[in-house]
């Protein structure tokens, strides 16, 4: 069997329709350069007619490539002057626009990384001044630090670094990423106040003292130097952060233990900052601020705070419980209390919102119990001027955000939690708002935080949540937003930096007070 070449005179009875493909001679004359189906139907080879069905080459069958020689400039095959398939043109322009691009870019690249050559061997003279400032022999030798400068650049923020003691580097990481506020838990073994989340992850030198009062010692030494200029370093009383040195850094410091047994402890612990003059005061007057606010909560007992035997300085102030400081508008208006503006806290709210199964629970309680309802018509806010405890069926402590509250069986009147015994107003936020359906804060839990922040404000409290919702960080970042738009003063976060980062495109989420 003879095989015939492109450019050859058909030879009849070579033809094997398997060995054609896209090459194959039709007449004597004729070259068919883009064979893309099978012959019409009825056609007849010279040795008769072949009903064999068209035999078509596979993708993965080696092609021959046309040589650029047999082609027009429009495309077309110089033989048979047919024009090459649209698709195979497209690719072709597609190809060569990538490539041209791909060479821009590296032409672009090319001559950046020329100009940041050059910049380096032959640098401008700021710059030079910029790259050795403060080195040895070089402009402003010894300029480049000052005896205050341990957190320079550091601009404070109003968070609160939720169990900073599970950081790998507690205090030091929070400060660094500027929150005001720190928390440690504290449980007494063996006279010793060791900090954890449990009894099993205790180490004995994970300390209260190594992991928190301590370091505050030294950066707050630090921070108010003993100089020529300042011969008396504890004069000034600087904070821990040099770019806001009035601004005082928290510490929660949360109760695992017995109070009674706790609390004259913690009290020893902050000797070190109390005989430096570090620590916030009330005295009997007003308050006398420090570097540092210490605040107990937890099983912390209120009557130890508030008492002058147990607490003769009054520099530790109560965590006080939030849930019981709920007011309406309309009480407060009718009270005189200071007008708010419209579309204030405090505003009347949907009723259809909730389970009857929680107003009935909510029947005893004058003020609400962190989930008071207040409805269109209905006025259930503290009697102001009613009697200091009113009794109520309702089991208080820990069940309650924690926080140790006077009496087992009764609820004290929320008014004895002033500025002269507490700092703080917190409340667990799941259980005093409730979970968060639909990814939104609902009107009826929104007016309940307003409420629960004006409570706090007329008692000249801080306002914190805690156990805020971390997931999805959609719902984070709104919860984060309704709380500081609606007057929340300390954030509780757990991921520091996604917190400073969310900050800094929000004017109020600076130092405020």
């Amino acid at each position: 069997m003879t095989f015939l070449s492109p450019r050859s005179s058909i030879d009849s009875e070579a033809i094997n329709t398997r060995s054609l493909l896209n090459d194959t001679l039709l007449d004597e004359h004729q070259f068919i350069h883009h064979v893309t189906a099978p012959p019409e139907e009825g056609f007849e080879f010279e040795d008769g007619p072949r009903n064999q069905r068209y035999w078509r080459q596979p993708f993965w069958w080696p092609r021959r490539r046309r040589r650029a020689s047999e082609e027009n400039s429009n495309g077309s095959c110089m033989k048979c002057d047919k024009t090459l398939p649209g698709g195979r043109i497209r690719r072709r322009k597609c190809t060569g626009l990538c490539l041209g691009a791909l060479i821009l870019l590296g032409v672009v690249q090319l001559f950046s990384l020329l100009g940041t050559f050059l910049a380096i061997l032959f640098p401008d003279p700021i710059g030079q001044i910029l790259e050795s400032w403060g080195q040895i022999g070089q402009t402003g030798e010894g300029l480049s630090s000052w005896p205050t400068d341990f957190t320079r650049d550091i601009l404070p923020i109003r968070c609160h670094s939720h169990n900073d003691y599970w950081r790998r580097v507690p205090f030091y990481s929070a400060i660094s990423a500027g929150c005001i506020s720190v928390e440690a838990d504290v449980w007494l073994y063996d006279e010793e106040l060791y900090v954890g989340h449990s009894t099993s992850s205790l180490t004995r030198n994970r300390t209260l003292n190594s992991l928190y009062i301590d370091p505050i010692l030294d950066v707050l030494t630090r921070q108010n130097p003993t100089t020529k200029f300042h011969p008396d370093g504890n004069a000034s009383r600087n904070g821990v952060f040099d770019t806001d040195p009035k601004q005082a850094l928290t510490l929660l410091i949360d109760f695992k233990t017995a109070g009674p047994a706790t609390w004259p402890y913690v009290l020893n612990a902050l000797e070190p900052l109390r005989a430096r003059n570090y620590l916030t005061y009330h005295n009997g007057a007003h308050i006398v601020p420090g570097p540092v606010i210490v605040i107990c909560t937890g099983n912390t007992p209120f009557n130890l705070a508030v008492s002058n035997a147990s607490n003769p300085n009054h520099d530790v102030f109560f965590d006080a419980p939030l849930d019981e400081m709920w007011e309406d508008r309309e009480w407060e208006e009718a009270h005189g209390w200071p007008d708010w503006g419209e579309g204030s806290p405090g505003e009347a709210l949907v009723e259809d919102e909730g389970s009857a199964e929680e107003d009935k629970r909510l029947d005893d309680y004058p003020w609400g119990s962190g989930r008071h309802i207040y409805k269109p018509g209905q006025h259930r806010s503290y009697p102001h001027d009613s009697s200091n405890t009113i009794r109520v069926t309702v089991d208080v402590g820990e069940q309650d955000g924690g926080q140790d509250k006077p009496n087992a069986t009764a609820i004290v009147r929320p008014d004895i939690y002033t500025t002269t015994n507490s700092y703080y107003a917190s409340v667990s936020f799941s259980k005093s708002i409730g979970r968060v359906w639909r990814q939104r804060l609902s009107p009826r839990q929104i007016g309940l935080i307003r409420g629960q922040v004006r409570g706090a404000h007329r008692r000249g409290l801080k306002v914190r949540y805690w156990d805020l919702p971390g997931w999805p960080v959609g719902l984070r970042n709104h919860v984060w937003d309704v709380l500081m738009r609606e007057g929340v003063d300390i954030l509780n976060v757990d991921d520091l930096w996604a917190a400073k980062r969310w900050g800094s495109r929000r004017r109020d989420y600076g130092r405020k007070g």
